[in-house]
C-alpha cells in the first residue's frame, strides 16, 4: 500500500500461504509521505521488490517480475505519481494490483475518524478536510532534489515507462484505507512500510476487528542507536563545523532543532506509534543499518554493467540520475539503500520461516525495547503546539492527561522550543525511536547491520548488493515493454509552425500555474489567429494550483496543437520572499479533490494527451550552478526568467509585451525586480 505527497510509498500486502511472495492484493497512496529523493535511496529493490523510483531503455519484450513490491520514496504527491506506479505495473504485467489513493474522509474535533481519510496530513493536524498545515512535511524540499524531482522521477519516468492501461480517475479510484479493507480483509497479509505510517495508523484504529488478519509488520525507519555518517568534517579541519554526523536522525534540514528523527517516522510520530504498540509483530530496519549499505562506486559499476531487464534499465537511470544532481561530492558515501534493503531483509526473513531470531541473508538482527516518541518533555505542559490537548476538556482519541502524548510538539523547522542554547544540534525528539526499558516499551527485532559479501573475492562488499543485481536481472518475470518498444512507431518529433512568412501579432507572454481552467485558456490562446496574439512563451507558477511537474501536461498540450516552438519557463516554487522550505500560502489549496489531486492530472485528463518529444528533467549542467555537467546537460527545463530573457531579446525595436497571467503574480513579481528593462517592454498585463 503506498502513500503519495511528498515523497513515498507506505504499504505494500502480502499474502500469506502463496508459493512466491506476492504484493498483488493492494497498493495504497496516502497523503504526507515524509520521505524524499536525496535521503532515500533511488535503486530500491529488494530480493523481490521491483523500485518504483528507477529507470532505462529496454529492446526486448519481457514478462514482469511477480512479486513486485513498489516503493516510491521521495518527496511527491500522490497525484501524479498514482499514474508513475500504474505505468510501472502495467510494464511488470501486474495490473491486477489494486491501488489506493487518497480519499476525502476527516477526523473530527472529537476525535471520531470517518471513512477513506486520505492520509494527506498526519493524524495530530488531521480535520474534516483536506486542506491544513505542514507541521512535518515542510522539512521536505519542494524544488530541484525534493518533491519537484520525484514528481517528475528526474524526468526519466516520461523517458523510458511505457503508458499502462490505467490511470487516476476522479469518483472511480479506490481510495486506500478501502485497498487496505478490501486487502487485509481477506486473510493473513504481511505488511511492508516504507513511508510514513499515517494511513496504516488510521486503518489500525479505525478496523480493531482486522488486526488478527495482520501478520506481521516490516518496517523501513527510525535510528535507534544510528550515528549519522553524513555531514561529517574531514579529519585536521579545524574551520570545518559538523552538520548531522553523529545524529540518530537523518534530518538534514531539520536537525539544527531535532537531530533524532528519519524522515519516514517524523512524517508522522504519532501514528508510528499507534502502529509499533499496536501489538502486531514488527521487523524494523532503520538508519543503523541501512547506513552500513552506501551505494559505493563499485556497486554502481556493477549496476552501470548489469541492465538485462527494462526494470534494471529504469532503476539504473534513476540512480544514475540521483547521482548527476547529487549537491556535493560525496554521494557514495551518503546515498544508501534503505526500502530496497528493507525489502530483502525482510523477504529473506519470510522465505526463511520467520524465525524469532529473524534469521535472514542480509542484515545482523537484535531485539531491541523501543518507542516512539510523540512529544516532547516536560509533559502536560499546554502551549499551543498539540491539538489532541491544547483547547480540549477531554484529550482528543481519550488520551491520557500528562501522558507520552502530552508535550510539546515539534510545530516545524523553526520552532524555537527545540533550540538548545549553546548547541548547534535541536533538542525536539519528535518522531525519535527510542530505545527504552518499561511499560511503553515495545519489543522489536531490529537489523543493526548489513552482511558482508560470504565471497570475500568480489568488488561487492556487502551480500545483498549481489542479490539485488541477480534479482533485478533474472529473465524470468520481467517487463514487457519500454515506452518506444510499446509504440515502435513512436518518434519524438517536435512540430513547428513554419513562421518565416506569418504575421504576427501583439506579442504575448502567458503566465500560468496550470490549473484545469489555466489549460482552457491556453488552448484559447493557441486557437487564436497568429495575425491577432502571437504567443511568444509561457511561464509556470510553481506555488499554485498544481505541482510543478505538471509542467509536462503544458509540453504534451504544445505538442498536440503543433506548438512545440513555444518555450516554457518553470518559476519559483515558494510565493515571494517566502522561504523554501514551508507551505506559506499554497497551504490553503486542498490536497484531495478538487485540489492537487484532481489539477495535477487535469480531472485525469491528461493520460490522453500525445506524449510530447519535451519534458521536465533534472538534467543540468554547471554553466547554470549545478555541482556538475549531468550527461544531457541541453535537456534541462528553462528557468521563468531565462524564458523572459530569451522573449526580450528577440523583440523588435518597436514591439512591447502583453503579459496574461493566471496564476500567483510571483513570475511577473520577479521579472520586474530582477530586469531594469521590464518595465520599459512591458506594455500591459491583464490579471
Amino acid at each position: 500500500f503506498i502513500r503519495p505527497s511528498c515523497a513515498s510509498v507506505a504499504y505494500a500486502g502480502m499474502r500469506e500461504g502463496e508459493d512466491r511472495p506476492a504484493a498483488r492484493d493492494g497498493l495504497v497512496r496516502g497523503g504526507e509521505d515524509a520521505a524524499l529523493a536525496p535521503s532515500r535511496g533511488a535503486a530500491r529493490h529488494g530480493r523481490a521488490a521491483a523500485s518504483p523510483d528507477p529507470g532505462g531503455h529496454g529492446h526486448r519484450h519481457r514478462r514482469p517480475l511477480r512479486h513486485p513490491l513498489p516503493a516510491q520514496a521521495r518527496p511527491r504527491r500522490v497525484r501524479r505519481q498514482v499514474n508513475q506506479l500504474y505505468d510501472l505495473l502495467y510494464m511488470m504485467g501486474r495490473d491486477d494490483i489494486a491501488v489506493g489513493v487518497g480519499g476525502e474522509g476527516g477526523i473530527s474535533n472529537d476525535g471520531r475518524i470517518y471513512p477513506h481519510v486520505g492520509g494527506y496530513f498526519p493524524i495530530i493536524d488531521q480535520g474534516m478536510s483536506t486542506i491544513g498545515e505542514c507541521r512535518y512535511r515542510q522539512s521536505i524540499p519542494q524544488g530541484s532534489g525534493g518533491r519537484l524531482d520525484i514528481n517528475a522521477n528526474y524526468g526519466v519516468r516520461r523517458e523510458i515507462l511505457p503508458q499502462g492501461n490505467r490511470s487516476y480517475s476522479p469518483i472511480q479510484q479506490p481510495t486506500t484505507q478501502q485497498v487496505m479493507i478490501d486487502t487485509i480483509s481477506a486473510g493473513p497479509t504481511n505488511v511492508f512500510l516504507v513511508g510514513t505510517h499515517t494511513n496504516f495508523a488510521l486503518f489500525l484504529m479505525s478496523n480493531p476487528h482486522l488486526k488478527k488478519n495482520v501478520k506481521h509488520i516490516y518496517i523501513m525507519g527510525g535510528g535507534v542507536r544510528s550515528q549519522n555518517p553524513t555531514g561529517c568534517c574531514p579529519k585536521n579541519d579545524t574551520s570545518c563545523v559538523p552538520r548531522q554526523c553523529g545524529d540518530h536522525g537523518n534530518m538534514f534540514t531539520t536537525y539544527t532543532k531535532n537531530p533524532y528523527a528519519e524522515f519516514n517516522i517524523y512524517g508522522d510520530p504519532f501514528g508510528a506509534y499507534q502502529v509499533f504498540h499496536s501489538g502486531i509483530p514488527i521487523t524494523l530496519v532503520p538508519l543503523d543499518a541501512t547506513n552500513t549499505i552506501p551505494i559505493t562506486e563499485s556497486f554502481f559499476k556493477a549496476f552501470e554493467e548489469q541492465q538485462s531487464t527494462y526494470e534494471a534499465q529504469y532503476s539504473f537511470q534513476s540512480l544514475k540520475i540521483a547521482r548527476d544532481t547529487w549537491f556535493d561530492d560525496q554521494f557514495y558515501t551518503s546515498y544508501f539503500m534503505w526500502d530496497s534493503f528493507m525489502s530483502g531483509v525482510a523477504l529473506s526473513i519470510m522465505r526463511n520461516g520467520q524465525k524469532p531470531n529473524g534469521d535472514n541473508d542480509f542484515a545482523e538482527m537484535e531485539v531491541m525495547n523501543i518507542t516512539v516518541v510523540t512529544s516532547n518533555e516536560p509533559y502536560g505542559v499546554h502551549d499551543g503546539s498539540n491539538p489532541f490537548f491544547d483547547g480540549h476538556a477531554s484529550p482528543k482519541f481519550d488520551l491520557l492527561k500528562g501522558g507520552v502524548h502530552s508535550g510539546h510538539v515539534q510545530t516545524g523547522f523553526n520552532d524555537s522550543f527545540c533550540v538548545l542554547k549553546g548547541s548547534t544540534k535541536g533538542k525536539c525528539q519528535d518522531g525519535y525511536t527510542k530505545e527504552v526499558q518499561g511499560p511503553d516499551s515495545v519489543a522489536v527485532l531490529v537489523a543493526v547491520k548489513a552482511k558482508p559479501n560470504r565471497n570475500v573475492k568480489s568488488p561487492l562488499d556487502r551480500e545483498f548488493f549481489y542479490h539485488f543485481l541477480e534479482v533485478l536481472n533474472r529473465p524470468e518475470h520481467t517487463g514487457h515493454f519500454n515506452f518506444t518498444d510499446q509504440f515502435r512507431h513512436y518518434k519524438e518529433i517536435m512540430y513547428k509552425p513554419d513562421l518565416e512568412h506569418q504575421i504576427r501579432g501583439k506579442p504575448v507572454i502567458f503566465d500560468m500555474d496550470m490549473s484545469p481552467g489555466d489549460f482552457l485558456a491556453l488552448l484559447c490562446l493557441l486557437k487564436a489567429p497568429m495575425e491577432a496574439i502571437d504567443l511568444r512563451g509561457i511561464l509556470v507558477s510553481g506555488n499554485g494550483w498544481a505541482n510543478p511537474a505538471t509542467v509536462d501536461v503544458i509540453y504534451d498540450v504544445l505538442h498536440m496543437m503543433g506548438r512545440d516552438d513555444i518555450p516554457v519557463g518553470l518559476g519559483k516554487i515558494t510565493a515571494l520572499g517566502a522561504p523554501d522550505l514551508g507551505c506559506e500560502y499554497v497551504k490553503a489549496i486542498p490536497h484531495g479533490s478538487g485540489g492537487f489531486l484532481d489539477t495535477d492530472t487535469l480531472f485525469g485528463l491528461a493520460w490522453v494527451l500525445p506524449r510530447s518529444p519535451r519534458r521536465y528533467t533534472a538534467e543540468n549542467s554547471v554553466k547554470y550552478g549545478a555541482p556538475r555537467d549531468t550527461a544531457r546537460p541541453e535537456l534541462r527545463q528553462p528557468l521563468a526568467f531565462e524564458v523572459w530573457q530569451h522573449i526580450r531579446e528577440e523583440l523588435k525595436p518597436t514591439d512591447k509585451i502583453t503579459i496574461l497571467t493566471n496564476g500567483p503574480l510571483t513570475n511577473i513579481a520577479n521579472i520586474i525586480l530582477s530586469d531594469p528593462k521590464a518595465e520599459s517592454v512591458i506594455e500591459s498585463a491583464f490579471l
